[in-house]
């Protein structure tokens, strides 16, 4: 699957998170069990001693690339990007947009404030929508008798609903992948459009699945808040006349 040059490129910004004292997660997900992510420091799991399965990661099976899921501490998070940047070329590197859809809730509150509606009776008409993920306005109206009764008898609501329903599941707005990056073998133009956001963030025009259907190369760069309370801590514990701690050879 030519799969060597992604592993070298994550150990790559894994070393250097490590040189620049960036707590670097111990690995997670499928990449947790394989030996060549451990022997190249990119997770610091012993895959045989643990028992952890490999075909979880890699096998016949599995048609897709499998990604490996890199935790830092979020402090340190944009540092590693800004490594990867200048080291592919900001041509070639940029992160990933995501879209936000108008779910059942929230696109009844936008219909209703386009129609100049009052926002208590559009909120109280929101709030009868279960809240549950994935709900959607036609299952809300055969689970809550009110709002199926509401709509037939107040022309108001009605239009409301019927307008929500139509738009129910479109692309609301778009923001950045919380951790997808793509590096790319040229400039990204050559491949996938882009997108200019209101900071001036580069991002592909593409979604996460689309960037990986066209065969780009996805990295995850998750910040993990709970890895930067445990680099504090340890440094807090030595500051105060503690032990020096290392807290990836623990038992």
């Amino acid at each position: 699957m030519g799969y060597a040059g992604y592993f070298l490129i994550v150990k790559d910004f894994c070393d250097y998170a490590r040189s620049q004292k960036i707590p670097v997660g111990p690995g997670r997900g499928s990449a947790a069990g394989s030996l060549v992510s451990y022997a190249l420091k990119i997770t610091n799991i012993d895959p045989i001693k643990f028992e952890l399965l490999f075909e979880r990661f890699l096998n016949p099976e599995r048609v897709s690339m499998p990604d490996i899921d890199i935790d830092f501490a979020d402090r340190g998070r944009d540092k590693i990007i800004q490594y990867v940047i200048e080291k592919y070329g900001s041509e070639n590197v940029c992160q990933i947009i995501t879209f936000g859809t108008m779910m059942a809730r929230g696109v009844v509150r936008d219909v209703g404030r386009v129609l100049g509606m009052p926002y208590s009776d559009v909120d109280k008409i929101a709030k009868m929508v279960p809240e549950r993920i994935g709900i959607t306005l036609e299952t809300a109206l055969k689970e809550v008798p009110e709002l199926a009764q509401l709509k037939q008898t107040d022309k108001r609501v009605e239009r409301l609903l019927d307008y929500s329903i139509t738009l129910e599941g479109l692309a609301r707005h778009c923001s950045t992948h919380a951790a997808g990056v793509v590096i790319a073998p040229s400039a990204l133009t050559n491949y996938v459009p882009l997108f200019k956001g209101t900071r001036d963030e580069i991002t592909t025009q593409y979604d996460m699945k689309m960037v990986e259907e066209i065969g780009l190369l996805k990295m995850d760069f998750l910040g993990l808040r709970t890895l930067t309370v445990i680099d504090d801590t340890l440094r807090m514990v030595k500051e105060s006349g503690g032990p020096e701690i290392d807290i990836d050879n623990l038992p």
